[in-house]
């Protein structure tokens, strides 16, 4: 600092007397912008005896301002973070360097609420950081401007900054150079989501910079989309925060200042969200991480078969597994020859059922009454609640045990649980479960099929499930659930739900319409522990040398035939 400041006052000095200084300086700061940020731009840090600081770049910032310099009118760019890495400062100074000594390029600043943006006296807003920039640049530098409410003017060359809040449909209609929106996690998720879709057509560049806040929220998204440009500002790039840097246990990277932040964060999700970029440590999670990762190691492995079974959309009846592929079903068990697996043991199936609009899985979970382990596993998220419910009754009846008895299967009942339902009963299954009074001492069985997440039955199938999983009463194969595992938490009233479903972009409504992998699997757990009478399936009267008659007569010949 010392040296920036004594090459500063030298730079000052020659412009204080020769106007040939003056135009030289000027045209260097419009041809280089890390010139310009480093000879005249200062910024503001209340925590030091001194606030106004010169504004000197790490090599880390030298790099992500030319980034997002080069983004500028070409594509979109995200900034993930760790806290007091400098990049709201870097984005206002960006967009200050371009309006000051471009022509015609119209900038807009968005936050989660206006008070953010543009108040006076609060050195959080963004504009507050831009007038910080000009009142201490010498007056020669300076273009003449007019600065109102949430805009600021260049009147030299008529480029301007906007700012605005996401209490509505920011930028839409609107066109600009770039938008820049700070702390774009912290945005509410409808807000967010809104956002996304009405700035899209508005730039071709699109600045997103924030530390992370779970995974339920669009930031997430798009730090995680290929068709944005990721660069990330991690403690471990700043040379203060990354002095005496070493590496602790799990090979997690620490140092005496990563250290001391730790000791001073009250609780975990804190340290993930602000120092290290950890987008599900972030989320209050329901499952232990460090369990999880052991877990994966332990027992996940690549499916043994791949394909879809093969089954009369009439009837439902199904006639074997084919391997395929792109099949929809993963096994990890054995099927013979005939497309049959084992009938020495029984089966149980978790469902959890989307809408079928694209935007998250249907699942159809498997597990071994034998063994606990978790066998098959069914995601989709293109397949109605009817369509799912056909080929679950098939894959239900396919999964025989030495008795002739279907898997036993268990379902989400709300949302489109109760279409799903309807298909099952309708084709006559009924190795099914029937919701209880849980709340009752006896948790008498009733008449109504599926599972209701009532009162408190959700927080306890989950933490069942969550002690079996670490006791082994349940092994879990598949390396995509557990992930999933991770997206798990508690929500602000104390519920557990899959981070994603919190959200309302769902065209068909909200959390009903949300399936994942880890409900089903939880089902499927639950499943294994009841042991119920199994209710004779319903035989549906089939008149003698009907068209399904004698369709089923070819169905028996041919599965005589292939087992011959």
């Amino acid at each position: 600092m010392d040296e920036n400041l004594r090459w500063r006052k030298s730079v000052y000095a020659a412009a204080r007397t020769s106007e040939h200084d003056r135009a030289a300086l000027r045209r260097m700061c419009s041809e280089d912008l890390l010139f310009y940020v480093n000879a005249f731009c200062w910024t503001y840090d209340p925590r030091l005896e001194s606030p106004m600081v010169p504004f000197i770049t790490y090599g880390f910032q030298d790099e992500t301002f030319l980034e997002l310099d080069d983004s500028i009118g070409k594509k979109d760019i995200c900034i993930k973070k760790s806290r007091d890495m400098g990049a709201s400062w870097m984005l206002c100074t960006l967009f200050e360097w371009r309006w000051h000594f471009r022509h015609g390029q119209s900038f807009l600043l968005v936050s989660r609420n206006e008070e953010y943006v543009d108040k006076p006296g609060n050195s959080k807003c963004l504009f507050w950081k831009i007038d910080y920039l000009l009142k201490n640049q010498p007056g020669w530098l300076l273009p003449r401007y007019t600065r109102t409410h949430l805009r600021l003017t260049n009147d030299e060359n008529g480029s301007a900054i906007d700012g605005e809040s996401t209490t509505g449909d920011v930028a839409r209609g609107d066109r600009r150079t770039a938008i820049g929106l700070d702390e774009f996690a912290a945005f509410d998720v409808d807000a967010g989501y809104k956002a996304l879709a009405s700035t899209r057509d508005a730039t071709r560049s699109r600045i997103f910079n924030s530390t992370p806040d779970g995974v339920g929220n669009a930031f997430y998204d798009v730090s995680h989309s290929e068709q944005v440009k990721q660069v990330v500002l991690h403690w471990t790039k700043h040379p203060v925060k990354a002095l005496g840097l070493y590496v602790g246990e799990n090979g997690k990277a620490r140092s005496p200042w990563y250290d001391e932040e730790c000791r001073r964060c009250i609780h975990p999700q804190e340290i993930a969200q602000e120092l290290d970029i950890d987008f599900h440590g972030s989320d209050f999670q329901f499952f232990d991480p460090k369990e999880i990762n052991r877990l994966v190691v332990q027992h996940c492995r690549p499916p043994l078969f791949v394909g879809d079974i093969e089954f009369d959309a009439d009837s439902m009846q199904p006639r074997c597994f084919t391997a395929r592929p792109k099949g929809l079903l993963r096994l990890w068990c054995g099927v013979d020859a005939s497309g049959q697996v084992a009938s020495d043991r029984g089966y149980v199936m978790g469902v959890d059922i989307a809408a079928g609009t694209g935007s998250s899985n249907s699942v159809i979970s498997i597990a071994d009454r034998k063994t606990g382990e978790k066998i098959g596993e069914l995601a989709t998220p293109n397949m109605r609640p009817d369509e799912l419910a056909r080929y679950a009754v098939a894959l239900a009846r396919w999964l025989r045990d030495d008795t002739g008895n279907g898997a036993y299967m268990i379902w989400e009942a709300p949302g489109p649980g109760r279409n799903f339902g309807d298909v099952v009963i309708e084709s006559g299954y009924r190795n099914v479960y029937y919701r209880t009074r849980e709340e009752s001492l006896s948790k008498n069985q009733t008449l109504i099929p599926g599972w209701w997440p009532v009162k408190d039955a959700k927080r306890a199938v989950f933490g069942d499930y969550r002690r079996a999983l670490l006791d082994g009463r349940f092994i879990n194969r598949s390396r995509d659930a557990m992930d999933e595992l991770r997206e798990i938490v508690y929500t602000a009233n104390g519920s557990i739900e899959h981070s994603k479903a919190t959200r309302t972009v769902d065209p068909s409504g909200a959390r009903d319409n949300h399936g994942d992998r880890p409900t089903a699997d939880a089902l499927c757990c639950y499943a294994l522990a009841r042991r119920t009478p199994v209710p004779q399936e319903r035989k549906e009267q089939v008149p003698e040398g009907s068209i399904l008659a004698r369709r089923q007569m070819a169905d028996d010949r041919r599965r005589r035939l292939e087992a011959w």
